[in-house]
């Protein structure tokens, strides 16, 4: 939509206000919950304080609005070496991609007058559940592009569905390489952890494109392979070994 259309306008841009500071939000939370699990201190101990009051706050957000208070605690936790330490381990537990890009750039999006950028919406997290149908023209060729939910509970809503369709984009994110299925996370902390394999999200990936490939309905379909997160990847790679998906991988 932002390549082929004019992108969002700035009525939309100011909608995504709510799901950038709830993004945000959930990010930091999510350090500091798994800091307690990775048993990593604070690297100042007054943090904790900071911490305690996160929540309190947090829970009594106004919905699209961030509050100078909060938005102080946010920044402190996030200056904090312990919590860089727990962010640069976030492959251990669920964290949204875009944390550091909104983190890094609180001062910004803390103010009063913040409007989300084309960047800042393309960077937003939200759970697609059904069906999303974008239409767009390019080189005189009119596309109707259909954003289906990746979760597993959402497949069986779509996957019947696209019988003759004239192509699939199969998106599969390069950084996912070291991290869990998110639903896996979520099952393994109930009652049957000890049961539940979490399963790695490149391992489930190519076991859909698998399926997907050799789907009876899309036999005569044009099947691309898009990896993205490309930027992501680079980064990642120098600290967390491409082993850890593929342990025979000698490289």
């Amino acid at each position: 939509r932002i390549i082929h259309e004019a992108g969002y306008s700035e009525d939309e841009c100011k909608q995504y206000k709510a799901v950038v500071y709830s993004n945000t939000i959930q990010s930091i939370i999510a350090i500091i919950r798994a800091m307690g699990r990775l048993k990593i201190d604070f690297g100042d101990a007054t943090r904790a304080d900071d911490a305690r009051q996160l929540f309190v706050l947090a829970g009594a957000a106004e919905e699209g609005f961030m509050t100078a208070e909060l938005a102080g605690v946010i920044k402190r936790l996030w200056k904090d070496s312990g919590v860089q330490a727990c962010f640069n381990r976030s492959r251990e537990y669920q964290l949204n991609d875009s944390a550091a890009y909104y983190l890094n750039d609180l001062d910004r999006i803390a103010q009063t007058s913040y409007i989300p950028t084309q960047q800042d919406v393309l960077r937003t997290r939200v759970k697609t559940t059904g069906i999303v149908e974008t239409h767009f023209t390019f080189k005189d060729l009119h596309f109707k592009m259909f954003d289906v939910g990746g979760q597993r509970s959402e497949r069986k809503k779509w996957i019947h569905c696209f019988e003759g369709v004239t192509a699939i984009i199969f998106c599969v994110a390069l950084s996912d390489y070291d991290l869990v299925l998110a639903e896996d996370e979520e099952m393994a902390s109930g009652f049957y952890f000890l049961f539940f394999q979490l399963q790695n999200r490149m391992h489930e990936s190519m076991k859909l494109f698998d399926s997907i490939c050799n789907n009876k309905w899309f036999t005569d379909t044009s099947i691309i392979l898009f990896l993205n997160k490309k930027d992501l990847f680079e980064e990642k790679i120098k600290r967390s070994p491409l082993t850890i998906c593929y342990p025979e991988y000698a490289g």
